[in-house]
C-alpha cells in the first residue's frame, strides 16, 4: 500500500510544507512572537516565537501525518480499509496547515480572516466525510472506532460504526451551524456526544451479547 500511493504521500506532504514557503516569503513583514492561537471570538490569546509559528508547525504536522498514514497502510487488516477513509487520512494533515496558515499570517499581517468561521467550516466537513464513511469501514487495528468491544467482535464493530456514522454526521451539521448561531458549548457537546455515545453504546452491545 506504501508503494501504491508514494506519489500522494510526497504530495500531501509537500502541500503541509507550503506555508514554511509563505512564512519565509512574507518573514520580514511578520512580528515576532506571532499569534498562533485564537478565542471562540477569533481574538488572539497564545503567542509563539516566529521560528516556531513558520516551520515548527508545518513540520509537526508533516510528522503526525507520516505517522497517521504509516499506522494505516502498515495495519495487518489494511485490506479492510475503505480506499475512501485512507484519503480523508491523506488530507485531514494538509487541509489542517493551509486552514491554520490562512488564519496565523493573515491575522500577523492584518489581513481580517475570520478564523472561527474556518474553525467550524474544517470541523463540519471533516466530520459530515467522517460520518458518511466511517459505517463502511470494516474490521481494523487503526482506522474506526478501536475499543476493546469493536475490536473483539465485528458484529459490535459494525453495529457501533453504523451509529456513530449518524452521530458524526450531526456533530457537522452543528458545526456549520454554529457559523451562525454562534452558541459557545453547542460545537463542544456534539463533538463529545459524538465520541462518547458510540463507546457506551459499543459496552452495552458487549454487556447484553455476555
Amino acid at each position: 500500500m506504501l508503494k501504491e500511493n508514494k506519489g500522494k504521500i510526497i504530495a500531501t506532504g509537500l502541500i503541509i510544507l507550503l506555508p514554511v514557503i509563505a512564512g519565509m516569503y512574507f518573514w520580514g513583514e511578520l512580528p515576532d512572537p506571532m499569534a498562533t492561537h485564537f478565542n471562540f471570538d477569533n481574538e488572539a490569546n497564545g503567542w509563539s516565537p516566529k521560528i516556531l509559528a513558520v516551520f515548527g508547525l508545518p513540520l509537526f504536522l508533516l510528522a503526525v501525518h507520516v505517522v497517521c498514514l504509516a499506522a494505516t497502510m502498515l495495519d495487518p487488516k489494511r485490506k479492510s480499509i475503505n480506499s475512501k477513509m485512507l484519503q480523508m487520512v491523506m488530507l485531514i494533515c494538509p487541509v489542517c496547515s493551509i486552514i491554520c496558515s490562512i488564519q496565523i499570517y493573515g491575522y500577523a499581517l492584518g489581513v481580517n480572516v475570520d478564523g472561527r468561521m474556518l474553525v467550524h467550516l474544517l470541523l463540519g466537513v471533516i466530520f459530515i466525510i467522517i460520518g458518511n464513511y466511517i459505517p463502511k469501514c470494516r474490521h481494523n487495528y487503526t482506522v474506526g472506532i478501536r475499543l476493546p468491544w469493536t475490536l473483539a467482535d465485528e458484529e459490535n464493530w459494525n453495529s457501533t460504526h453504523h451509529l456513530a456514522g449518524w452521530l458524526y454526521m450531526a456533530a457537522g451539521l452543528a458545526c456549520l451551524l454554529n457559523i451562525w448561531l454562534r452558541i459557545g458549548w453547542l460545537v463542544f457537546a456534539a463533538v463529545m456526544a459524538a465520541a462518547l455515545i458510540p463507546a457506551g453504546y459499543s459496552l452495552l452491545l458487549y454487556v447484553k451479547k455476555k
